[in-house]
């Protein structure tokens, strides 16, 4: 283990579970859920990642990490880049040689980002009551090697997620996911929406919602 720098972060639980979204979904990786969200979407399953957690150096994380054995380690909240100190945890995590990615909620700005990183991006809609946030600079930092994600409400918001989709040319930017909020939109008629319009997007389910129900720690 590298030597402790002093650097310490807020962490809500450090688990290992297979990824439920992305591209790679399905693969067993090690989740590093910071504390805090300045967001507060209304479908957030995540809101007990907005406060408490506890005080972690850097090398005490990298350690719990490693006692995993993972080939791929999730950063994820709350906002994680509302930490200042996940920008040292994820190049450590890189240094380790795992394969890194960050799942941040699209109103910070992840230009800092190291870029080893896969970075998963949200674009904010309308029924997420935050769509206001979105950092629209963020769509000229994006590369083949990140992914940018919608999680959908209603059909208003696939026909705004249509239009900013292709607004921006985002399909040609990264992979581009969309994924039906769970227990709010059916996940049937999004895919027949988007079999419909022919969207080069990939569509999405939460598979670890399907296996565990949204169980902390998985």
């Amino acid at each position: 283990m590298p030597q402790d720098t002093g650097v310490q972060l807020r962490i809500t639980e450090i688990f290992y579970s297979l990824q439920g979204e992305t591209t790679r979904v399905g693969l067993p990786t090690v989740f590093v859920r910071l504390t805090g969200c300045p967001l507060r979407c209304t479908y957030c399953d995540t809101a007990y990642a907005f406060t408490g957690g506890k005080n972690m150096s850097l090398t005490h994380i990298l350690q719990q990490v490693a006692d995993y054995a993972p080939h791929y380690v999730t950063v994820t909240g709350g906002e994680p880049l509302a930490q200042k100190n996940c920008l040292p945890l994820l190049h450590a995590l890189c240094d380790a040689g795992y394969q890194v990615s960050l799942e941040t909620g699209g109103a910070l700005n992840i230009s800092a980002v190291d870029a080893r990183v896969m970075r998963v991006v949200d674009i904010k809609t309308p029924a997420s009551g935050e769509v206001e946030k979105n950092r629209w600079e963020n769509l000229a930092l994006l590369t083949q090697h990140d992914e940018i994600k919608f999680v959908l409400c209603d059909e208003n918001d696939y026909q705004w997620a249509k239009q900013i989709l292709q607004q921006h040319q985002l399909a040609e930017k990264c992979t581009v996911l969309f994924s039906p909020a769970h227990d709010a939109l059916n996940a049937t008629q999004l895919a027949d929406w988007i079999l419909h319009d022919h969207l080069p997007v990939r569509m999405q389910l939460q598979m670890h919602k399907i296996l565990w129900h949204n169980t902390p720690g998985h």
